[in-house]
């Protein structure tokens, strides 16, 4: 996602506009290069906003009408300072659609574009340091809800499989925040909400915020309510041809997440892994046969002994 000449300014007095700013801010944020290339109707419509409003915000940012604003952006543009930012290019014209083969192509392209520019400067990095500060919690917790509860619930997975403690605060029977007092400064919140944003996902992470509990999130925007608290964050798009906000890129960044931490854990990790196997087959968890039960079994057997080994002491052995 690449600044344009007025991002910094904007996400400083982001908080202090009026709604219809905020959104015509957003978009402007967001999409440096339609605000190069596209008329200012066009991306008007697209945020949400009358074009006076677009007109009223580019004076309030001191210059003389959103003209002056377009040509500055373009100006950005072909001095090579704002990078693309979109799924699949800039988005020239409003979507069309294209029967079901071409809808489906377009969908599945733009979420591999959106996933591939994660693993480029800043996003990468945020990524790792996202994973150090969980790989060195005590205890996860982790808050999503909605579209985003799929995200939280993976990494919460993949953490329980790698014998790392975490909780998901997931509300049901309405105490899903109650854990989260017995949450310290060692601990860490995982936190995912995207735009609209969920009141309670953000509500949950101020209690963290205030409390000095450190807080990672995945969202959308860089003036997300999350973005704003987290410690570390990692932006996503999730802009789609489908009527629905596309999560793949969050999802891939939970995963990517979980095997950061698991490689942190090295020799930990692997042993929690072997006793997972064991657990699963003894619970005849999968479609697998007997032979491969017992193959899964046998490695739990030897970690056993080796523990049990160096508990003795050296007569015993």
């Amino acid at each position: 996602m690449g600044d344009g000449p007025f991002s910094q300014r904007l996400i400083a007095s982001f908080d202090a506009m009026s709604e219809q700013f905020q959104l015509a801010a957003r978009y402007i944020i967001e999409q440096p290069h339609d605000v190069a290339l596209l008329s200012m109707r066009d991306q008007a419509r697209m945020a949400g906003v009358q074009p006076a409003t677009m007109t009223r915000l580019a004076k309030h940012l001191g210059l003389s009408g959103y003209d002056e604003l377009r040509e500055i952006y373009a100006d950005a543009v072909r001095s090579g300072d704002v990078g693309f930012a979109g799924k699949a290019g800039a988005q020239l014209k409003a979507q069309r659609r294209k029967g079901d083969a071409g809808l489906a192509r377009e969908i599945l392209l733009a979420q591999a574009s959106e996933i591939g520019q994660l693993a480029e400067s800043p996003q990468i990095d945020a990524i790792v340091s996202t994973a150090r500060r969980l790989a060195s919690a005590k205890c996860v917790y982790c808050i999503g809800l909605r579209s985003s509860h799929a995200i939280v619930w993976h990494l919460h997975y993949i953490l329980s499989m790698i014998g790392e403690k975490s909780v998901v605060l997931d509300a049901i029977g309405g105490i899903g925040s109650d854990a989260l007092a017995r949450a310290t400064r060692s601990d860490v919140v995982f936190a995912t909400s995207v735009f609209p944003y969920t009141r309670l996902t953000i509500e949950i992470a101020e209690y963290a915020h205030q409390r000095g509990i450190p807080l990672v999130a995945i969202t959308d925007s860089k003036v997300a309510p999350l973005a704003k608290m987290a410690d570390d964050v990692v932006l996503v798009q999730t802009k789609s041809p489908s009527f629905l906000h596309t999560m793949t890129p969050a999802f891939a960044v939970a995963e990517v997440l979980g095997a950061l931490i698991a490689g942190r854990g090295a020799e930990a990790a692997r042993e929690a892994l072997i006793q997972f196997d064991a657990h699963l087959a003894d619970f005849n968890t999968h479609l697998k046969s007997r032979a491969w039960a017992q193959q899964v079994r046998s490695p739990r057997m030897t970690v056993s002994a080796s523990a049990d080994n160096k508990k003795r002491k050296p007569n015993q052995i």
